[in-house]
């Protein structure tokens, strides 16, 4: 493995790690779901500008299979991408655990009313999430202000999923605080949701909408 490939995992372990603990320390903080739409959109941009030139600052699996799905990507370094990510949340979940206490899972009211809406919903916001990133980032329409277009499509999809959902929109960031608590009921749909809507947007970005320059 090549230096370039070392530090583009390592940056997507740094940059998934910070936006798993924040999030998580911010839900588990109690104040409130614009708080934590701030935390987790604003800690994007931090990632996007520090570790964007190194890895693309996927942050997400999902991210990085919407990737895949557009062929913006190579298959090995996208499941190199995931595992680091996954590992990321875990490891950051345990952290914030150890430090606050639990909480910070990606639930809402409809987590244990209505899986399955819970689900689709989280799988909306990530082909939401995911069209931005093509957009801003892969076809570079957003140029220098990609990271910010990025994490504030991100502010704005917690706003709307966060009392319903959580707002997950990342598989790393639903598995680690679920496999801390111990609550693995909702995992399942959730990780097929968010990953269904990431491969959607890739494919719909890349094939329908395209780059229109």
């Amino acid at each position: 493995m090549d230096s370039k490939t070392l530090k583009a995992l390592l940056a997507e372990f740094l940059g998934t790690f910070t936006l798993v603990f924040i999030g998580v320390t911010a839900v588990a903080s109690n104040q409130g779901v614009l708080v934590a739409a701030l935390a987790h959109g604003l800690v994007v941009v931090h990632a996007a500008y520090s570790y964007g030139h190194l890895s693309g600052a996927h942050l997400n699996p999902a991210v990085t299979l919407g990737l895949l799905a557009g062929g913006k990507i190579a298959p090995l370094t996208a499941g190199l991408y995931m595992v680091v990510q996954f590992v990321a949340g875990i490891v950051a979940a345990l952290v914030a655990n150890g430090l606050v206490g639990p909480g910070g899972q990606t639930a809402g009211a409809l987590t244990t009313s209505n899986i399955a809406a819970a689900a689709i919903f989280e799988g909306i916001l990530t082909f939401v999430l995911v069209s931005v990133v093509f957009q801003a980032a892969v076809f570079d329409k957003a140029g220098k202000f990609a990271g910010l277009a990025i994490g504030l499509t991100l502010v704005a999809c917690i706003l709307a999923g966060g009392t319903y959902t959580g707002a997950s929109l990342n598989p790393a960031r639903t598995l680690g605080p679920a496999l801390v608590a111990g609550d693995l009921s909702y995992l399942l749909p959730y990780l097929l949701a968010i990953f269904g809507g990431g491969a959607l947007g890739g494919l719909a970005q890349t094939y329908i909408v395209g780059d229109q320059r």
